[in-house]
């Protein structure tokens, strides 16, 4: 009997190693097949994105900011799909709205949080019934500081957003404001979810000076969005300008349009 059972024994190790074996051999597989797909729904996400820019529905003055913006490019590092429910950060003017709802629409949402009030007709004018406004009461509040708000507190009303995407916003926050909009992103995510931030780039731990007040160190915004949770994932040169100084403020002729601008890639694990 003890023999038997040492046979017993030897068999059951040797289908467990046989199993650890096929699982070697399998998991590269599988991923990669999961990746190929990942892949491939970013290429279609991208497809609608060049449709909806050729939407003759678009201004020449939202067509001639398509090769500095990079949309397609932009959202695919992003990583978005049809199918995602996807929340916009104070759309301002809506240039990316216009191109996120038709890519979006029949497949997932497209969700935005407008923030200030002067915004709100000019979102309407856009006439996209599809995008739903979330947390409509709560808006960014000015300070002494012209250009830079507060926000005591945002709820945007959902733990299920596959991305939440914000472009040339958090440089208008007080560093406060910007810890209270990043916790809050956390939360609107569901795991998984990605947070994407596009901005303008200030020179490494430089001063607040007048001419700097709107733009941002991307190191400091990488450890401040790490502090609301995430897990930074990656960045792109995607937006990089030779020829911006990083001197001048973002909205002075010389310079506005033609800024260097970080983009960044969050996880919510």
């Amino acid at each position: 009997m003890p023999e038997r059972r040492k046979r017993r024994g030897s068999a059951t190790a040797r289908r467990a190693l046989v199993a650890v074996a096929l699982l070697a051999v399998t998991a590269p597989t599988v991923a990669a097949v999961a990746e190929e797909d990942g892949v491939a729904a970013v290429a279609a996400f991208s497809a609608r994105v060049g449709t909806a820019l050729a939407s003759e529905t678009r201004t020449p003055e939202d067509r001639a900011r398509d090769a500095d913006r990079k949309p397609v490019e932009t959202l695919a590092f992003f990583g978005i799909e049809p199918g995602m429910d996807v929340l916009e950060l104070v759309p301002g003017g809506g240039w990316y709205t216009e191109i996120l709802a038709p890519s979006l629409a029949g497949t997932g949402s497209l969700s935005v949080w407008i923030g200030i009030g002067r915004f709100a007709d000019r979102f309407a004018a856009l006439g996209l019934e599809s995008v739903q406004v979330v947390a409509p009461g709560t808006e960014l509040v000015a300070t002494e500081r012209r250009g830079i708000f507060e926000l005591p507190t945002v709820d945007f009303g959902s733990d299920a957003f596959d991305a939440v995407l914000t472009f040339r916003n958090l440089h208008n926050l007080t560093p406060a404001a910007r810890a209270v909009t990043n916790r809050a992103v956390f939360t609107a995510l569901r795991s998984g979810g990605v947070y994407g931030v596009v901005d303008h780039t200030r020179r490494h731990m430089q001063p607040d000076d007048p001419e700097n007040r709107r733009r941002l160190d991307p190191v400091r915004v990488i450890h401040e969005v790490e502090a609301a949770g995430f897990v930074f994932e990656g960045w792109s040169d995607l937006h990089y300008h030779l020829d911006d100084e990083l001197r001048y403020e973002v909205g002075r002729r010389s310079v506005s349009g033609n800024t260097d601008r970080f983009t960044l890639r969050f996880r919510k694990l």
